[in-house]
């Protein structure tokens, strides 16, 4: 295990040390469990947020519920977490992780295989859009929080 402390790391401008390791490295080990679970619970509900918005748009309000969203995200991902465990070949538990998103889709806002399609690929779209916008906000708040350690230091 490397203990770095990270408001050091960007004090000393080290960001080749970040890039070498893993973010698991950065997180104390008595946290580890508690923050996997917390990414895996707040990353489902994003993901179910996303799948819910695609759902209004394109299959309506009437077949669409945030529960159902919800239990789309919760089984498609414990899936392909399962297919890309088990099966050797990437290729394949990627083809058999997309078929299963799609079935899910399909069975719970009953829609045909187009509209299924339709909702995953908007839900991709609204979900790399809020990656990238989150990317952007942690990215300034480290750069101010790197600037204000370094007004600290040398106050």
């Amino acid at each position: 295990m490397v203990s770095v402390d990270l408001l050091e790391t960007l004090k000393l401008g080290g960001f080749s040390v970040i890039a070498s390791m893993s973010w698991i490295d950065v997180i104390p080990e008595a946290f580890r469990l508690v923050f996997t679970l917390t990414l895996f619970f707040a990353s489902l509900l994003v993901l179910a947020g996303v799948l819910y918005l695609a759902g209004l748009v394109v299959v309506g309000r009437k077949r669409t519920l945030l529960g159902q969203a919800m239990v789309i995200s919760l089984l498609g991902t414990v899936l392909s977490m399962a297919f890309f465990m088990f099966i050797p070949y990437g290729l394949v538990a990627l083809f058999l992780s997309i078929v299963v998103w799609l079935l899910l889709i399909k069975r719970l806002y009953e829609t045909g295989w187009f509209g299924a399609i339709a909702v995953g690929i908007l839900a991709l779209v609204v979900f790399l859009v809020v990656v990238i916008f989150a990317a952007l906000v942690f990215g300034i708040l480290s750069e101010i929080l790197g600037l204000f350690s370094f007004m600290v230091v040398v106050l």
